[in-house]
């Protein structure tokens, strides 16, 4: 993937010289390792900036909502999946958009690497196939197949569905992948298991909304958890009040919700907040046969009405 900047910028610098759009939404290295920062290039002169490496985990369709200029986006797979979802929730038009598609082959996991070092990382290294981290006094070569979030690692749809330009090749999709073990090990657990599993998954939780600032579904004009009139979750550590955030949040990307992964890579805790949308993720899929953002020509199943539902409810 790294040889794709080079396309990303030559797309790039094209769009912006002849005026088709009027900035490029993609990533630029970081401050901090393993974190590159969303990047609003507006002239051809700042095309440079332009990275890509295993460290774009960022959903950038994130920054698409409500925009009115012409903007052109790096999107990878999953973002492309939410651009399409955009655009049937009528957050961004189809023709405003130049989508720059980027295959990919998984962002790697910082959290896991960084806790697998023995000192701070101060300096990664990337090639095709290894990521070699450094710090004081010590030096690490990881396999980059072993250190993937683990999003990327059951994604089966690494493609961009819809795209304009395309930055290379498609690549092979991954069709030996179970993306719903974890899922069905809960659902496996009696009442009260469950309940000390999620007790547990989220104790450490600080309300810091970094899992919902970084969606790129969350954008409703007043979030729920903001609302004082009626109020529907207390702003306490209260555990009732952080169940109550989580659920709802959850509840909220039913059947939207690409499994980007972006949730999970801007928790500071480190917390699995991806179980909750992927349970409802394998659920959609068995009872409406329904992926998020796979297509422009269908709505989500929660927002539509079928007379042929599978549910006997229904009738």
């Amino acid at each position: 993937m790294l040889s794709y900047i080079d396309k990303i910028k030559e797309i790039s610098r094209r769009l912006l010289k002849e005026s088709k759009v009027d900035m490029v939404i993609g990533f630029r290295k970081g401050t901090v390792v393993m974190m590159n920062e969303p990047c609003f290039v507006k002239t051809v002169a700042d095309v440079d900036k332009l990275v890509w490496d295993s460290n774009c985990g960022i959903n950038l369709a994130n920054y698409l909502a409500n925009r009115t200029e012409k903007i052109g986006i790096v999107a990878k797979g999953c973002d492309s999946r939410n651009i399409v979802t955009h655009i049937i929730e009528n957050k961004i038009k189809r023709d405003q958009v130049v989508i720059i598609g980027v295959p990919c082959k998984g962002m790697i996991d910082r959290h896991n690497i960084e806790a697998m070092a023995e000192a701070e990382i101060q300096e990664v290294i990337e090639t095709d196939d290894t990521i070699q981290v450094k710090g004081a006094g010590f030096e690490k070569t990881l396999d980059k197949k072993e250190v993937l979030q683990e999003n990327c690692a059951i994604c089966v749809h690494r493609n961009p569905v819809i795209y304009d330009e395309l930055v290379a090749d498609e690549v092979k999709e991954q069709t030996d992948v179970d993306r719903y073990e974890d899922v069905r090990h809960i659902e496996a657990l009696s009442p009260e298991e469950k309940w000390d599993f999620f007790e547990d998954l989220l104790s450490t939780c600080i309300r810091c909304y970094g899992c919902r600032n970084a969606c790129p579904l969350c954008y409703c004009p007043t979030c729920f958890v903001d609302e004082s009139r009626p109020q529907w979750v207390g702003k306490s550590q209260d555990s009732t009040d952080i169940r109550t955030f989580h659920f709802l949040r959850a509840y909220h990307c039913a059947g939207r919700c690409t499994d980007c992964g972006a949730c999970e890579r801007a928790c500071p805790m480190g917390i699995k907040v991806r179980l909750f949308t992927k349970k409802l993720e394998k659920d959609c899929l068995e009872l409406f046969d329904w992926e998020a953002g796979l297509t422009l020509e269908k709505r989500p199943p929660l927002d539509t009405y079928r007379p042929d539902d599978p549910d006997e409810f229904i009738r």
